[in-house]
């Protein structure tokens, strides 16, 4: 398989030509691999590659596929953040899940180095991980190299966990889909509550395959308008800045226009500004559910009330719309003094489900995403508005050429 070819490719077309086996998961892990010895030295996006273990599982997967074997995602190569498994080096459930559906891993994506000061960051085994768009830029994190191995095409698809946006962000930041999905469906590593699995993807039919083989959500039963409701479009409420952050006026744009994009072309009702997406600052509450010594009484107090306001918001399948970051991507130095996770934490404090789609560039060629957050188990109705943001352009560009 050519690799630029296989760099576009979607997972479920992957998986429909090796299991139609006019191609081999052997052939498609040898473009990925290929893919990944070039543009690593480059990205950085790995902390390890496995390419004995990935061409031993193609081969397995081969062999069960001509065995008639049905795997929804036969042959799909991913990357899975680092330290995503058990202190045995057992894969957590997320990535069991994607095993049983034909997966094959490719590597162990990067994360943040120890002792850096910030999470929105990526240390991979050749050096600090860049951002595919701006390479003197992050990518975001805490999973940064599964949003570059997207973004890039190493992979169609790679796993994230986000505890305060660490999926979200760096899907925002290099132009590709994110997923959190709502705390308490999967299996999470996380005393606090505060972190869920997700899924960094390019496309909706590749979002939709993941909720169908991870969390088991039929993603594609939701029928209906372009929003994916039989009544008419969504109803939605925007809000540049729930109601505390200082959000960067071009991101404001630019997530805005996508926003209005979605609903000139019929997938959601834009609504008045309401009371309720005006939240307390979560940040306080999530960092004292994560410090030892922190206030947990005030702590859950302020969960409660950001749940409540969002519940109330969301009820009756409204979304809520706002931009994913209140900053565009900050150089390799750090982020300065604004908390890129501004605008996606209050959806770890609260528990509901949030996705990021690519909204388009700011100025200096940086990515912007729109964040959309659901009632809690909106994940198929988000892939439906996912699916209808697509159609209206607001969709991750071919990876960039190295």
């Amino acid at each position: 398989m050519d690799e630029d070819v296989y760099a576009e490719l979607p997972a479920v077309a992957i998986a429909g030509a090796v299991a139609r086996r006019e191609t081999s998961a052997a052939e498609v892990v040898e473009a990925a691999l290929g893919r990944i010895a070039r543009l690593e030295p480059a990205l950085c996006a790995f902390r390890e590659v496995w390419a004995d273990g990935a061409r031993a599982r193609a081969a397995e997967v081969d062999r069960r596929v001509a065995a008639g074997g049905r795997l929804p995602l036969a042959g799909v190569p991913i990357g899975v953040k680092a330290g995503a498994g058990g202190p045995d080096g057992t894969p957590a459930e997320p990535v069991r899940r994607l095993l049983a559906a034909g997966c094959v891993p490719v590597g162990a994506t990067s994360v943040p180095g120890p002792g850096t000061p910030w999470r929105t960051w990526g240390l991979g085994a050749g050096g600090r991980t860049a951002n595919p768009w701006r390479r003197d830029r992050s990518p975001g994190g805490s999973s940064a190299g599964s949003a570059v191995a997207v973004a890039a095409g190493m992979v169609p698809m790679a796993t994230g966990a986000d505890g305060a946006g660490s999926v979200r962000i760096p899907a925002a930041w290099c132009g590709v889909l994110g997923l959190k999905t709502t705390n308490g469906l999967l299996p999470a590593a996380d005393r606090s509550g505060l972190a869920a699995p997700g899924v960094l993807v390019r496309c909706a039919a590749d979002l939709e395959a993941w909720l169908e083989c991870v969390p088991g959500v039929r993603a594609r039963d939701v029928g209906g308008s372009a929003g994916g409701r039989a009544g008419g479009p969504v109803a939605a409420v925007w809000s540049p800045d729930l109601g505390f952050a200082e959000s960067d006026p071009e991101v404001v744009r630019v997530a805005r226009a996508a926003a209005e994009r979605l609903a000139a072309a019929g997938a959601v009702r834009l609504e008045p500004p309401a009371a309720e997406a005006v939240l307390p600052d979560p940040g306080p509450a999530w960092l004292a559910l994560r410090a030892p010594d922190g206030d947990r009484a005030a702590a859950e107090r302020a969960r409660a009330e950001n749940g409540a306001r969002l519940d109330a918001l969301l009820s009756g399948a409204r979304l809520l719309l706002t931009p994913a970051t209140p900053n565009r991507p900050h150089g390799h130095d750090g982020p300065g003094d604004r908390y890129s996770t501004a605008l996606t934490w209050a959806f770890n404090l609260s528990g509901h489900p949030a996705v990021s789609v690519p909204a388009g560039f700011t100025g200096d060629g940086c990515p912007a995403g729109l964040q959309i957050a659901a009632a809690r188990g909106g994940e198929a109705l988000l892939a439906s508005v996912v699916r209808a943001a697509e159609g209206a352009g607001l969709r991750a560009l071919p990876p960039p050429r190295a």
